[in-house]
């Protein structure tokens, strides 16, 4: 994927020639470049979506070698939904990349701060007066020191450089905007909620037995104007825009043994992340990272397609480049729009994208012209991109098309909700006005008071927002535009009772994607053990029951139980079920042992280990099999984790049992199944 960068493009050099830079100047530092791991982790059944760089590399920091070697450097796309409607500011994006350095017990801080700053300054040429770095305060209660290795490499650096190293204690990020930044302080150290690394947070909540240690991070300072709103003064990691986070420097020196006690790695580790489209904005010298080569040709196509401006339509526009991006990328690997996990998700980014195309006057079908833009901009430094490009167009052009047809649907639900209720309403005497289907109707006031004796089933005009947002996507604003239009007056609370209900919808949203972002740790106890070697016993138990062209199409693993989507076109009848779960009991009793070996892609799948998607792992691949000699129950391509032997499923007397056979899509059918 690296190519060649040519020392004159470095006053022009764009979000691609950084990222091949990026790759080339770790090459040459002894460190192997690996593919990116796909957006939906196959094996990862605690997280709907590879939401940082450092998650795919989770077993291999946790001490597990890697097959490629000790240095290791990608890009590696990156998606994070949780928060998909504060999306329009100019620096936040749900999908983006991740430019990666790892060192498993190699190299150390001293080594991995030098190479950022040479990378920073002599191949992307940023301008170094502007950086500015935060290290970690040190906690007593702990026995954890302040970071000053790290803060001594950063301070010389700087000073070689002709740049002032002044160093400041700052302490909580309350702290920093009651003091803010004082003239040639450059080097910050901030607590445990800032400048330290874990899977759940600072060191008090880091997990008995992780890998954790502080981080160093990099700032860029725009110099754009302090916003007192977010604090009385600013500082690095101030939220107003003026510094922008681009990296971050994982120093992984610690595990956590008990409550309170920490103890040093024997081999530490480097984690480093940066943020492509951060680091080509900071290039620009421009905040907005929508204005870098990965976004820009996206606006331009919706300026042109919608004949307005992005400097008066900003965060439609916004708002569409960065979903499409994400959506686009969801359907290179292999995801299709539907309501279950990472289907509803993909559904809603496209759906939100053609709601706000709506504001720019977009009213006609655009997918057609803007994912062959976006494709365009990848397909030279990832070829699953061009491999899939008439795939991922028309998956999404179905999905807008199917949209369009359901907006027709909410204004008609629109009509039932706000128009045609039985529920209490107040009619005011004010002259009558036109309903969508042309009859007059009188203005209405929706009855508020829930106190009311005569009010109590009164209309909840905020479930009838919601609910057309929700279900029909509606944005509230067009729902309250179109009850203005109809003569329609909402309660006071509307607004409350809207926000209430999103809220409740984040809160189940952060639900499902708890652990997203540390880094996948999470389901890797016993349980979801059992049900991940049970899931490999299952589909091996299908594909001898209906034969090999058999192949999984999803899977997900709870601690209740597993799921697992099938290509069949027939509901299996209650004979085959209980075949299938007698395979699956006669290997779990036959305790066969369960190991793995690594191999390279083609040759794991040339000897029969099933992986449909084995493409998409890398040149080195895992194989898990299960048993021995004539007896091998199971071959599979596989990340883990799983238990050491089958026998170890039916502990405590269980046994594997079928609780659900049905359709969940044309030709895939799903299982779901429990130890019992």
């Amino acid at each position: 994927m690296a190519k060649t960068i040519e020392a004159d493009t470095i006053t022009e050099m764009n979000a691609q020639q950084i990222r091949n830079a990026y790759l080339k100047f770790f090459e040459e530092r002894g460190h192997v470049t690996i593919k990116r791991a796909p957006l939906v982790l196959l094996d990862d059944p605690t997280t709907l979506f590879t939401g940082s760089g450092m998650q795919p590399m989770i077993p291999y920091l946790l001490g597990q070698p890697h097959p490629d070697g000790q240095r290791i450097a990608d890009s590696q796309t990156c998606l994070r939904a949780q928060d998909i409607d504060d999306i329009g500011d100019n620096r936040h994006t749900t999908f983006f990349e991740m430019l990666g350095n790892w060192s498993m017990g190699d190299y150390f801080k001293k080594q991995q701060i030098e190479w950022m700053f040479e990378f920073l300054s002599e191949v992307v040429g940023l301008d170094m007066s502007r950086l500015y770095v935060t290290c970690y305060i040190g906690d007593e209660r702990y026995g954890i020191p302040k970071d000053t290795e790290a803060a001594s490499v950063w301070k010389g650096l700087f000073e070689t450089a002709g740049l002032s190293s002044g160093e400041a204690e700052i302490g909580s990020e309350e702290d920093g905007y009651a003091r803010g930044v004082k003239e040639g302080e450059r080097i910050f150290y901030y607590d445990g909620s800032k400048n330290w690394w874990s899977r759940n947070g600072s060191p008090e909540t880091t997990p008995i037995g992780d890998p954790c240690g502080p981080d160093s991070e990099m700032f860029y300072d725009f110099g754009t104007q302090h916003n007192p709103e977010f604090g009385e003064f600013c500082h690095p990691n101030c939220d107003c825009g003026r510094f922008m986070e681009i990296g971050n420097n994982v120093f992984m020196a610690y595990k956590k043994v008990s409550e309170g006690e920490f103890v040093p790695l024997e081999k530490p580790n480097i984690d480093h992340g940066s943020g492509l489209e951060r680091i080509a904005a900071a290039k620009l010298g421009d905040p907005d990272v929508f204005k870098i080569s990965l976004m820009l040709p996206i606006i331009e196509k919706l300026e042109k397609l919608s004949g307005k401006r992005y400097d008066s339509h900003t965060e439609s526009m916004r708002v569409i480049a960065d979903h499409l991006r994400a959506a686009t990328f969801l359907a290179v690997d292999g995801c299709v729009p539907n309501n279950k996990e990472q289907g509803y998700v993909m559904r809603r980014l496209i759906r939100r994208a053609v709601r706000f195309a709506f504001d720019l006057g977009i009213e006609q079908n655009f997918m057609e012209q803007i994912v062959p833009v976006i494709a365009d901009l990848y397909h030279d430094d990832f070829p699953e991109v061009a491999e899939n490009r008439d795939n991922i167009i028309a998956v999404l052009v179905k999905e807008e098309k199917a949209f369009r047809q359901t907006l027709r649907k909410g204004l008609k639900e629109f009509e039932k909700l706000f128009l045609q209720t039985n529920l209490p309403t107040e009619l005011s005497d004010t002259a009558s006005l036109q309903v969508p289907n042309g009859a007059p109707a009188p203005v209405e006031t929706w009855a508020a008071d829930v106190s009311s004796s005569s009010s109590t089933n009164s209309f909840d005009a905020g479930a009838a927002l919601f609910t057309l947002y929700d279900t029909y996507g509606f944005p509230v604003e067009l729902s309250t535009e179109e009850a203005f239009k109809q003569g329609i007056e909402l309660p006071d609370n509307w607004r409350a009772q809207f926000d209430a209900r999103m809220e409740e919808q984040r809160n189940r949203s952060r639900t499902a994607t708890k652990g997203e972002f540390k880094g996948g740790l999470g389901g890797q106890d016993d349980i979801h053990k059992k049900y991940h070697t049970a899931t490999h016993l299952l589909q091996s138990a299908l594909r001898e029951l209906f034969g090999p062209e058999l192949r999984q199409h999803g899977s997900n693993i709870n601690e209740e139980r597993l799921r697992f989507d099938f290509n069949h076109d027939s509901k299996m009848t209650a004979d085959e079920i209980k075949k299938a779960e007698d395979l699956v009991n006669g290997w779990i009793e036959a305790d066969l042992p369960v190991t793995f070996t690594e191999y390279p892609t083609q040759t794991a799948l040339d000897m029969g280990a099933i992986g449909p998607f084995g493409e998409r792992y890398g040149d080195t691949v895992r194989v898990y099999q299960m048993g021995e000699g004539d007896h091998v129950a199971s071959l599979e391509i596989c990340g883990g984790p799983h238990v050491d032997h089958t026998g170890h499923l039916a502990e405590g007397g269980k046994k594997f049992k079928i609780v659900k056979e049905e359709s969940s899509s044309a030709g895939i059918r799903r299982i779901k199944a429990i130890l019992v």
